[in-house]
């Protein structure tokens, strides 16, 4: 499989909690759950979950790239929101993005993310051909 890279996005939570960001083995790219939350302290977006999950994929596509994947080899994400009945606004972030990729995709709803301000966190899976 060749060796593991990793890497962090700076992050708040990263070093606290002791992962990365993207991780690399060989063709395999998995992306940690990414949000809406920027470096500063704020969260792009504010309560509008649509321009969270726009936010939040600019940074699962900011990740891929560390490892020069993008967006056109995601082979799978997952989505957690905080309210389901919104759905409709994050499914068309993911389409704008992945409409001519098509991914395999989940979506469900938690109870909470990490900052009560969050309302979406996407995770992605990548596959790059060797």
């Amino acid at each position: 499989m060749g060796d593991v890279e990793r890497h962090g996005s700076g992050g708040p939570y990263e070093a606290f909690v002791g992962y990365s960001r993207v991780v690399r083995a060989g063709s395999l790219v998995e992306v940690a759950g990414c949000t809406a939350l920027a470096p500063d302290g704020s969260v792009a977006g504010g309560d509008d979950m649509g321009a969270q999950a726009r936010a939040t994929l600019a940074s699962v596509v900011a990740a891929l790239a560390l490892v020069d994947a993008v967006a056109a080899d995601v082979i799978r994400t997952r989505i957690y929101v905080t309210d389901i009945s919104r759905w409709e606004e994050v499914a068309a972030a993911h389409g704008e993005l992945f409409g001519d990729v098509r991914p395999a995709a989940t979506a469900v709803e938690v109870s909470a993310l990490i900052d009560p301000r969050l309302l979406v966190e996407i995770e992605a899976t990548a596959w790059l051909a060797s």
